[in-house]
């Protein structure tokens, strides 16, 4: 089986169809969205929409730190700009929307796969995995084999070295990654909404179980138009602006 993996699509309907369709063109037959569904982006109703679709057909959802905002939940951490387009996702989502997002689990398991948008050892704290110290602590609160997480908009991938230290690989877009499960894994897969690093294009994964590999995407979509929809909105220039040049 093929698992499609998203992260952070924060309210971005281009970026969302665009890795919905390429994922499908992968033959990925299963999704997993790893929190951030809303957020920054013009589009919460129709992604939340589409997400809960999903979900009904069998994908899993995890909760992240802007759906937990959207849910009156803010972070006093939380950066001005995000503050603001939180307030104006709150507004802009009906009880129904609100409902499907204060259902959803911080985390969620598939077989030896651990599913969560930050870290696992302390899923709620929303800490951001930055380092390989990080990972380590969040790798050993679960006895996964393989831990998937968001929350950090660039693509990277950790492993249990020979001597137990866990190492850092930074993966290339389109190219397999054998990832044994006689090994330990976490895996960060970007964004597919606010991209992070300079590139514009969505990001995302498929994690092959068959084959034991895990493939890193980066998908062009329509920018301008997400963009033109975040400036249609009043929502920060800066947030318009972070789509279009990647960072």
């Amino acid at each position: 089986m093929k698992l499609a993996l998203f992260a952070d699509v924060h309210a971005n309907l281009e970026a969302l169809t665009a890795c919905l369709e390429h994922a499908r063109a992968q033959g990925a037959q299963r999704e997993v969205f790893l929190g951030d569904q809303v957020g920054y982006g013009a589009d919460p109703l129709a992604v939340l929409e589409m997400v809960e679709r999903r979900a009904d057909a069998g994908a899993l959802v995890v909760r992240g730190n802007h759906d937990d905002a959207a849910l009156d939940k803010v972070s006093e951490h939380m950066a001005r700009q995000a503050a603001k387009a939180v307030a104006w996702t709150r507004d802009a989502l009906p009880p129904s929307r609100r409902d499907f997002l204060a259902s959803l689990p911080l985390t969620a398991r598939l077989g030896t796969s651990l599913f969560v948008h930050a870290t696992a050892d302390d899923p709620g704290a929303f800490t951001y995995v930055h380092d390989a110290h990080v990972a380590a602590r969040s790798l050993s609160a679960s006895d996964a084999t393989y831990v998937f997480g968001g929350h950090v908009h660039q693509p990277a991938l950790y492993h249990a070295g020979a001597a137990g230290n866990l190492v850092r690989f930074q993966p290339v877009p389109g190219v397999a990654i054998p990832v044994s499960p006689r090994r330990r894994w976490l895996a960060l897969v970007g964004s597919v909404g606010q991209p992070d690093g300079g590139d514009p294009a969505a990001s995302y994964a498929i994690f092959d179980l068959a084959r034991a590999t895990l493939t890193y995407h980066r998908v062009p979509y329509d920018v301008q138009r997400a963009a033109s929809k975040v400036r249609a909105a009043g929502l920060p220039e800066m947030l318009a602006l972070h789509l279009e040049r990647g960072k």
